[in-house]
């Protein structure tokens, strides 16, 4: 079992920057990928962005250029570096974690654990 713990919500005006990080405790070592997704009123989660163990990333269209995933493996924590951020980035984000994944084959089946979800507001 792996357990995750998202931080760093909240609120921030249009245009504004947030981190969200999001630390792993228990079976690490079954970790192959990470990612982040979110969910916003009345759509379908949607991937955000997505890490391995390699250290190779994939990014939503809709964030790219904006949103940074970064990890820190002696502190078993991925970071979510948000820039530029915008109205329709508002939505609850959640942390995942799963076996290994290609950048081409990113999978929300696959990720075998969820965080508890953390809330970003953004306002104009």
């Amino acid at each position: 079992q792996v357990q995750l713990v998202e931080s760093g919500g909240g609120l921030v005006q249009a245009g504004g920057s947030l981190r969200l990080s999001c630390a792993a405790s228990g079976r690490i070592l079954s970790i192959g990928s990470m990612g982040w997704y979110r969910q916003a009123p009345g759509k379908k989660r949607e991937l955000v962005a997505a890490i391995s163990s390699a250290d190779s990333t994939n990014y939503a269209d809709s964030v790219k250029g904006r949103f940074t995933i970064s990890k820190d493996n002696a502190k078993n924590t991925v970071y979510l570096q948000m820039n530029s951020l915008k109205l329709e980035d508002t939505a609850i984000y959640y942390c995942a974690a799963g076996p290994l994944m290609s950048r081409l084959s990113i999978d929300e089946a696959r990720f075998g654990s969820w965080g508890q979800g953390i809330q970003v507001t953004v306002s104009s």
